[in-house]
């Protein structure tokens, strides 16, 4: 007999307590990666959207927890011409509250999230992530 695969509920975590956790992570990092990421803009968003997913070639909203976009930390200068985007980190919170199944399972994946968008912000590929 075959059993449909039933999608666990999510753990409850308010918009406002996860955007908290995202501050958490990025005001636990070293005073020096703090200041340089003064020029990011990191958001939290519900879900990644479609568009993002298909260009990815990803085919469920689960496998993308973040998403860096713009231009990395070596690429700007003070002679950039103005009116272009910031750099820019999502923090997709639906997917990450699927994929835990504790609090403290919460807290962990967004700062491990937040930590892996950062990397690509100063140029690291996903092998090269510190951990």
């Amino acid at each position: 007999m075959h059993r449909a695969r039933r999608r666990r509920p999510a753990l409850t975590v308010t918009t406002e307590e996860f955007s908290g956790l995202v501050r958490q992570a990025l005001d636990g990092l070293p005073r020096d990666y703090a200041r340089i990421m003064k020029n990011v803009a990191v958001m939290v968003e519900e879900e990644p959207p479609r568009d993002v997913l298909d260009e990815l070639g990803l085919e469920s909203e689960d496998d993308l927890l973040g998403l860096y976009s713009g231009p990395g930390a070596d690429d700007e200068t003070f002679f950039d011409p103005g009116g272009q985007l910031p750099a820019r980190i999502a923090i997709y919170r639906g997917p990450i509250l699927r994929l835990c199944h504790t609090a403290d399972e919460v807290v962990r994946e967004v700062r491990d999230t937040v930590v892996h968008e950062i990397g690509h912000y100063f140029g690291l590929d996903d092998d090269e992530m510190p951990y």
